[in-house]
């Protein structure tokens, strides 16, 4: 059975001069939401928005458009809440930045953007840039100068010095500067408000931080706790105050535990992640973002000679095999989990590999699809009109 997303369906509808309602035919309809798929069923839609899911294929009005989808499956359009659409890794990645313009890295990123799109995914959440890459790229989608995903950005990740997006990381002394708040490193509580004000000021629409250490930073250990309870409270309080939420990168345990009880939304790979900060999670509803597509991607890479820094090499090859184990684990003990792949490691528009490493970790594929629609949506803040297939959603942008 062929699947057609409801977003292209979507799109679509943006071009069509027809005043009346549009019915689109479908043979199966997966809501996003139900275990349960639908058989032939007509979705109206009206000014852009699903007015009635029906039985059957109803007939046409006078003033109605048919799209008629009755060999396809459809459903909603899927959401991938770990991108970097600034970047996709190469073995020029920590040498590029010498050489390209910020002009270069928004045009290139438009490209990303395109076959995110093509892919199916027509909401993405951009976690990490250079600070302004994503806010450009956001409007530049929503103004219809550049064909891409709808996008909720964090704008450039928090942290703290020599921290896993401390972006003077391994540079020779003369360029290894004292970065600071508005660069999005902190050190202390007030400097975290500060970083957190000015990604709020920067137009960012949640915050992203570095918990602990990371596989791809050139930076020994990938799993250290980088942030104190202090600065991670700082950061939670005045993310609330400004209505965003916080996502956390975090590879190892002690940092991972920290941000779990400051109360952040979500825990970005979860590498490490112990019995007892799974029992937190599920008791504070902080969801598991897993990247599995990273994991597999950063490990297949380490076994090429010379393609990774030879201080970032023995991390990436470590790491895949565990987050597999993780995920697993995470599954069984019923953590909250949606979908994100890290794409920007891996290939731009491949980002559904990620159902087949959730599907070989433990879940159903109607589970790893809820996990990028509603389960997505809800951790979006966006589940009143994204992520399923029922009444009053959106059909389109």
């Amino acid at each position: 059975m062929r699947i057609l997303l409801i977003c292209i369906v979507g799109l679509l509808l943006q071009s069509s001069t027809v005043c009346g309602d549009t019915l689109i035919y479908a043979a199966r309809m997966i809501d996003g939401v139900s275990d349960v798929v639908r058989q032939n069923v007509t979705l109206v839609v009206r000014a852009g928005v699903i007015a009635e899911i029906r039985d059957g294929f109803s007939a046409a009005g006078a003033d109605e458009k048919v799209i008629d989808l009755r060999e396809y499956s459809v459903l909603p359009g899927l959401i991938d809440l770990h991108t970097h659409l600034m970047s996709q890794h190469s073995r020029e990645s920590y040498t590029e930045r010498f050489f390209m313009e910020e002009a270069d890295y928004a045009l290139r990123s438009t490209m990303y953007a395109r076959a995110t799109l093509m892919a199916g995914f027509t909401t993405v959440r951009e976690l990490g840039d250079n600070g302004i890459n994503s806010v450009a790229l956001r409007r530049a989608i929503d103004q219809g100068w550049a064909v891409g995903p709808r996008i909720f950005t964090a704008g450039k990740s928090l942290a703290t010095t020599g921290g896993h997006a401390d972006p003077t990381n391994g540079l020779r002394g003369d360029f290894r500067q004292d970065a600071d708040p508005v660069r999005g490193v902190i050190n202390g509580p007030d400097e975290a408000r500060k970083a957190v004000r000015q990604r709020y000021k920067d137009g960012a629409d949640l915050i992203k931080l570095t918990a602990t250490g990371g596989v791809l930073s050139l930076a020994a250990n990938g799993q250290n706790p980088q942030f104190t309870d202090e600065e991670l409270r700082a950061i939670v309080e005045t993310a609330g105050d400004y209505g965003m939420a916080v996502a956390v990168h975090a590879h190892g345990s002690e940092g991972m535990k920290r941000a779990v009880l400051a109360g952040v939304d979500s825990i970005e790979h979860g590498t490490y992640m112990t019995d007892e900060i799974m029992a937190l999670m599920k008791e504070r509803g902080t969801v598991l973002v897993p990247t599995l597509m990273a994991g597999e991607w950063v490990a297949l890479k380490a076994e090429e000679e010379g393609y990774f820094p030879e201080i970032v090499r023995p991390k990436a090859a470590a790491i895949g095999p565990v987050m597999r184990d993780t995920f697993r684990r995470a599954v069984e003990a019923g953590v909250p989990i949606a979908f994100g792949t890290d794409s920007g490691v891996s290939v731009h528009g491949e980002n559904a590999r990620e159902f087949e490493l959730m599907v070989d970790g433990g879940m159903t594929p109607m589970q790893a699809i809820q996990c990028a629609t509603s389960k997505a949506a809800k951790l979006l803040r966006a589940d009143d009109r994204l992520g399923s297939l029922q009444h009053g959603r959106q059909s389109c942008r």
